[in-house]
């Protein structure tokens, strides 16, 4: 019994590796075999897909891509059909001409979701992808089962995040104002910028209205101040926290294996409130 305990064991783990490996070669962000476009709100969004099982959305931080995901792909992957897509204005989904808001995001996702048949998804958001996450809920409820939220905030204000990073991000905005943007994607970077200088604005009251079970993420060296994160927790109904020990703001590329386990755990073992959990 025990040999025979010891071969599934190495089989497991060599079957680990093997997945791994093949990960290791994909060109996330770039990969023909996958890479599709997709007619969405009037521009063509950029998505790949991996894996099979339930449907799961990632959506990545500000001016990023697809590819930030590429630590947590290879598991989930073997677990749930994996949807990336490069949010509008970012990589590879182009859309120069065009403004932006989180709002304007969070539907882009919904309308993914019904352009690929899928009713509804797990979702996991960072940064920026986590308030898009948050917004997702908010505006199309059905769309969403369960989510997980890294690093978002509510909105603009210095009380957000640590200490002294908004008055970096004023010295920069000021900059700005006496810049010329001529190339594309200076153009395109400073949009970005203004992005997360303007917004969001999600009021507590619309937290209040998230169906799905949600759970809170931030790190605890975080650059969204934990009091904020706390916040976000405290007025979803069905809310978990999560403060990662050892990690900055890249929770899931910090400590990418208890990442993996936490949320996955989250995702499918029955919702279980808190003792505690009390947010009104």
């Amino acid at each position: 019994m025990l040999q025979r305990l010891r071969k599934r064991s190495f089989a497991a783990l060599l079957l680990s590796f093997t997945l791994l490996a093949a990960h290791a070669q994909i060109p996330y962000g770039n990969n023909p075999a996958t890479g599709k476009y997709y007619d969405i709100n009037g521009f063509k969004m950029y998505t790949e897909v991996y894996g099979s099982g339930p449907p799961l959305l990632m959506i990545e931080g500000n001016n990023g891509t697809m590819k930030e995901f590429e630590k947590i792909i290879p598991y989930f992957s073997t677990h749930y059909t994996v949807i990336l897509a490069d949010s509008r204005s970012q990589g590879k989904s182009l859309d120069p001409n065009h403004p932006i808001t989180f709002e304007m995001m969070a539907d882009d996702f919904a309308t993914l979701l019904d352009t690929l048949h899928i009713p509804s998804a797990y979702v996991i958001g960072w940064s920026d992808g986590g308030i898009n996450a948050l917004l997702l809920a908010i505006r199309h409820p059905d769309k969403v089962i369960r989510l997980a939220s890294t690093g978002a905030n509510l909105w603009p204000t210095a009380d957000a995040f640590r200490p002294g990073l908004w008055d970096d991000e004023k010295k920069e905005y000021n900059a700005g104002l006496h810049k010329t943007y001529t190339t594309a994607k200076e153009k395109n970077d400073r949009k970005l910028f203004l992005l997360d200088w303007n917004e969001p604005h999600i009021t507590l009251a619309q937290l209040h209205t998230i169906k799905a079970p949600s759970l809170i993420i931030c790190g605890d060296h975080d650059l969204i101040s934990i009091t904020h994160t706390v916040l976000i927790y405290q007025n979803i109904p069905h809310a978990q926290l999560w403060v990662v020990p050892n990690s900055g703001h890249a929770t899931l590329q910090d400590q990418t294996d208890d990442f993996n386990r936490e949320v996955n755990k989250f995702f499918t073992e029955p919702y279980k409130p808190l003792a505690s959990e009390s947010p009104f």
